[in-house]
């Protein structure tokens, strides 16, 4: 057998749930997913998925300011009601 060594570590309760439910179902333990992971590290010489903001797209950007151009328009109607706004827009239904 290897020569082994044990870690302790700290993770919120509920993640922790959530992981040992996800690795079951993938037909191992958290100590095997753990291994899994930093051999993957150690081969690729870094954390082995990408780590990053996210940034939305350009589309998204674009949707994102034509929606703050749309609510400062004062031409645009505006509804507080939403079953008013469905009657107008629906009017058949």
């Amino acid at each position: 057998m290897a020569n082994t060594t044990n870690i302790s570590i700290r993770m919120d309760v509920e993640l922790k749930k959530q992981a040992e439910q996800l690795f079951n179902e993938l037909g191992m333990s958290m100590t095997t997913a753990f291994n899994i992971f930093l051999r993957q590290a150690v081969r690729q010489q870094r954390i082995p998925f990408d780590i990053a903001l996210e940034t939305p797209n350009a589309e998204t950007i674009a949707a994102i300011e034509e929606a703050e151009r749309i609510s400062r328009d004062p031409s645009v109607k505006g509804y507080t009601d939403a079953s008013k706004m469905m009657k107008e827009l629906l009017p058949d239904v």
